[in-house]
């Protein structure tokens, strides 16, 4: 992958999240991540670093053959929007480092807050100028949690660790997928839910 960071790729410069570090040591907590999963997340990112673009093939190859997932890149009359798929791209594969990478502070919060924002009516095609569908339904996010986690496996496997270490990293990756969709599903709701 490119050193230049993806184009709309924001990490660090974005408005401070509403959920305290109280509040995502509650979430870690209700995940079962723990410094060990951090470490396992660490090594995946080794693992994972000149995988991104296979992953990437996987995980778009998986849209596009559902047209009501490959809707929300698209316009309303269904014309799939290709060069936004393509910036949306850039960003996911940062994303997966990131995942891997960053501590859970207050910068990692923030970039998760505008991440979910970025799916909804409030934020959706303003980054990249895209005259897609206003928003991403919620049951989606939620939907997205195990394609994402499940074909994340056999990448995990490829470096030759032992079959611990890949369950490991594994289940680190399936946490940290969760935590974060939880953070990204805040936007979608008033406080009380």
């Amino acid at each position: 992958m490119s050193t230049k960071p993806p184009a709309g790729y924001a990490y660090g410069s974005t408005s401070p999240s509403p959920v305290s570090r109280d509040e995502l040591a509650k979430l870690e907590a209700s995940v079962l991540f723990t410094p060990d999963d951090a470490a396992a997340l660490r090594t995946a990112g080794e693992v994972l670093e000149d995988q991104v673009e296979d992953v990437l093939d996987v995980w778009y190859g998986f849209v596009a053959s559902h047209p009501h997932l490959v809707a929300y890149f698209a316009t309303s009359e269904g014309v799939v929007l290709d060069e936004y798929l393509a910036r949306v791209r850039g960003r996911f594969g940062k994303w997966i480092l990131d995942t891997c990478r960053r501590p859970h502070d207050e910068e990692w919060l923030s970039y998760a807050h505008e991440i979910g924002l970025r799916h909804t009516e409030e934020k959706k095609n303003q980054t990249d100028q895209a005259a897609s569908v206003p928003y991403v339904p919620l049951r989606y996010m939620v939907a997205f949690i195990y394609p994402i986690t499940a074909t994340i496996r056999p990448f995990l496997a490829k470096k030759r660790h032992d079959e611990a270490t890949v369950e490991r990293m594994y289940q680190a990756w399936f946490k940290s997928v969760t935590l974060q969709t939880a953070l990204w599903l805040r936007p979608y709701a008033a406080d009380k839910w």
